[in-house]
């Protein structure tokens, strides 16, 4: 699996849905529990569906938890579901993607290790973007577009950290 693939698969509902860290922390689970169900849910039909019937499964299970998840937060945060708008259906797209992606062997243990990042860095945008935008007084941080410029922060201030390899050339 692509180690970029679910950030990108996931880069819609992420710029768009985590402009404070309430919103952030809602649509991070959702990243978390919706993934995490499907293939849960999926893994008793991987044996005995394959091809279209597999696909046209995989999409009816997407669409009723994807309704699922809706309705319940229109039912408990009613404010928070409207701030959300149409950002938690877009993960059914995320879903999908994983599926496509993860290999048959280490299927859980690699699910896991990337949609925890996929939270932490809903978390870390969110806590951003809210403290630029209250704090620092940088209004441009509540936008969509402001949220792409704090994403490329935090991946600069990451590259920024992470220790360096050097290459000798030319040499062996």
């Amino acid at each position: 699996m692509n180690k970029y693939g679910l950030l990108v698969t996931g880069l819609a509902p992420l710029l768009g849905a985590t402009r404070t860290f309430p919103q952030a922390v809602a649509i991070g689970a959702c990243m978390l529990v919706l993934p995490l169900l499907h293939q849960a849910l999926l893994s008793q039909l991987r044996a005995t569906l394959n091809g279209a019937k597999y696909w046209l499964a995989s999409l009816l299970l997407l669409a009723a938890l994807a309704s699922c998840l809706q309705l319940a937060l229109r039912a408990w945060a009613l404010p928070l579901a409207l701030a959300l708008g149409f950002y938690p259906a877009l993960i059914c797209l995320q879903c999908l993607v994983i599926d496509t992606l993860l290999p048959t062997e280490g299927r859980w243990r690699q699910l896991l290790l990337h949609l925890s990042g996929l939270l932490l860095a809903c978390l870390l945008l969110g806590a951003g973007r809210q403290w630029l935008g209250d704090v620092a007084g940088m209004h441009l941080a509540h936008l969509p577009s402001g949220g792409l410029l704090v994403l490329g922060a935090l991946l600069a201030l990451y590259n920024g950290l992470r220790p360096t390899l050097t290459r000798r050339q030319g040499k062996r």
